[in-house]
């Protein structure tokens, strides 16, 4: 008998996979041959279901209902009434997506993820990509339709994305070639028609009337705070980041004065020429000359923080996962500034594969030292978001593998990089990398302070105790500005960190924020089991749970320990 809960859940997951481009990411092998459709009718459909879904949920009792269920039933709520929030959020009067176009990503993304990450033969591979070829110049006639004085930012990063799918379009021919597919020449044809209308698109991108005022407003920002299930306001947030800049600041100072001695440099050497020195005194050259040799280095040290965990026993690792290591593709370099992680898709059968991108530039080679490639891998593979997000993958609930909960991801991450240092992983070392680990970790309470300013408009949220010269009317020279005093980064760094956080509201914002809660929550789990759990036998069994309760918020996965009798 199918009960209320089982037809709901069976309903949601039939609307979050409605998209091609969704379904591809979840791990579904069919309906994968057109692009996602980007009208705005398109969106009003899609907010009406999410309503509907809203209604049919609040009609189910909770009487016979197990913890487990009542707590998706949560989840899924907080994701639709997050869902219509975002197709509904206006700017200016103007909907989000009527300022932001976003073909790159809607072209890309999918052929892309069906290229290198699909386990079907070439011949249904290519069948697809045919598909989303011939469909390009119908989609991007309708995204510029789509579009109403878009945000001037945004329109360039359209373009540097746009820009790189020529070479992707490539790849593919040379791939379809080698495969001798048997309808080659019509995608010839279709890749010659595609490349036309892109930079056609592009020419008339150009053309369009611009604004440059994307800022949601303070209701919506806290809106989009309380949607992602962090149980705090804008100002705790702002609070969190002006604390860890000024600790994580003593910290550096503390380890500069160590490492100068260390290196007999002049005791008053400033942070930023230490921090050179370091990359200099470590750098790695690729073995064979090429900047994609980097990734064999990555690959040796994912096989080297394996082998510590493992001697450790500190993580539950199942076998049946793998991740691939490649560098960041052109077209998606512009909103990836160093590295990142494409989670394994959750309703694919089978290994539980994660891709992990490297930017590669001669400029960010400083990005890749024998300090800074741990902390990639700790952070990108195992024991960090590979780890979490393929265990979650193979978790029973359907609503928990569609549900995205980013400062729970990126808190797990954070929290381990200081957690691995602490267990000595880096050696004699271990002063030097926590140097550069502080510095880059101090990205996570700018983001707080940018994320909050780009959302809210108010310029005030970047006073986090930093002197720096504010004075100007572009939002994204001021925000800019605090990230280089904090981090350090290379300017194109910068320009790739500020692209994506003006995007991406409210997820820069849960690197710290996460960091700062899932910390708490390690601290009241030693607190409740003094004298019983303590060491490394707290850590396994925090890990154990964490990892296997699936996706969710961190003030939901509290509800989890609770429930197992681990919180008071």
């Amino acid at each position: 008998m199918v009960t209320p809960f089982d037809q709901f859940a069976a309903d949601f997951h039939a609307f979050r996979t409605n998209d091609p481009n969704a379904r591809l990411n979840l791990g579904l092998l069919d309906g994968l041959g057109a692009l996602p459709d980007p009208r705005l009718e398109t969106f009003a459909q899609d907010v009406q279901t999410a309503r509907m879904l809203l209604r049919q949920l609040a009609e189910i009792s909770s009487a016979d209902l197990s913890f487990d269920q009542k707590l998706d039933l949560d989840l899924a709520r907080m994701s639709l009434e997050r869902e219509v929030f975002d197709l509904t959020l206006s700017i200016g009067g103007r909907l989000v997506a009527e300022l932001m176009p976003r073909a790159g990503d809607d072209i890309g993304d999918g052929i892309f993820m069906l290229f290198i990450n699909d386990p079907r033969l070439p011949e249904a591979r290519l069948d697809d990509i045919l598909g989303r070829l011939e469909g390009v110049p119908r989609h991007l006639d309708a995204m510029l339709n789509r579009l109403d004085t878009p945000v001037a930012r945004w329109i360039d990063i359209e373009l540097q994305k746009v820009a790189g799918l020529p070479e992707l379009i490539g790849n593919i021919l040379g791939w379809a070639e080698g495969e001798k597919y048997s309808k080659f020449m019509r995608l010839c044809a279709a890749a010659e028609v595609a490349e036309g209308a892109l930079d056609d698109y592009a020419a008339r991108l150009k053309q369009l009337p611009t604004s440059t005022a994307f800022a949601v407003g303070d209701a919506s920002a806290r809106q989009i705070v309380r949607l992602r299930g962090i149980e705090r306001s804008l100002e705790e947030l702002h609070a969190y980041a002006r604390r860890f800049l000024s600790e994580t600041g003593g910290q550096i100072e503390q380890l500069r004065q160590k490492l100068v001695v260390k290196y007999d440099l002049p005791t008053d050497t400033p942070t930023e020429k230490l921090h050179s020195f370091l990359n200099e005194r470590f750098a790695v050259k690729p073995p064979d000359g090429r900047l994609e040799g980097i990734l064999d280095v990555y690959e040796a040290e994912r096989s080297r923080v394996r082998a510590f965990i493992a001697e450790r026993d500190l993580f539950p690792i199942f076998e049946e996962q793998d991740m691939k290591i490649l560098r960041t593709p052109a077209f998606m370099a512009p909103s990836i500034p160093a590295g990142a992680m494409m989670s394994p898709p959750p309703f694919r059968p089978g290994v539980k594969t994660s891709l992990i991108y490297l930017t590669l530039s001669a400029e960010l080679m400083d990005e890749h030292t024998q300090l800074g490639i741990p902390g990639m891998m700790i952070h990108e593979g195992i024991p960090g978001h590979h780890l979490q997000l393929a265990t979650a993958a193979t978790h029973a609930s359907v609503i928990r593998r569609h549900t995205d909960a980013m400062e729970q991801a990126e808190g797990w991450t954070t929290m381990l990089e200081d957690y691995m240092l602490d267990l000595g992983y880096m050696g004699e070392l271990t002063d030097e990398a926590r140097f550069i680990n502080k510095r880059d970790l101090s990205r996570i309470g700018a983001r707080v302070a940018i994320d909050l300013f780009f959302m809210t408009g108010d310029k005030s949220y970047l006073d986090v105790g930093i002197d720096l010269d504010l004075e100007t009317d572009d939002p994204f020279v001021a925000a800019g500005r605090l990230l280089k005093a904090v981090t350090g980064f290379t300017d194109g760094r910068v320009e790739a960190e500020l692209n994506w956080y003006s995007q991406e509201r409210g997820y820069p914002l849960c690197y710290l924020t996460g960091n700062t809660l899932v910390w708490e929550l390690k601290r009241d789990l030693a607190a409740t089991n003094a004298g019983k759990l303590d060491g490394l036998a707290l850590d396994r069994e925090f890990h154990r749970v964490f990892l296997q309760a699936g996706n969710m918020p961190v003030s939901f996965i509290r509800r989890v320990f609770a429930h197992a009798g681990l919180l008071d």
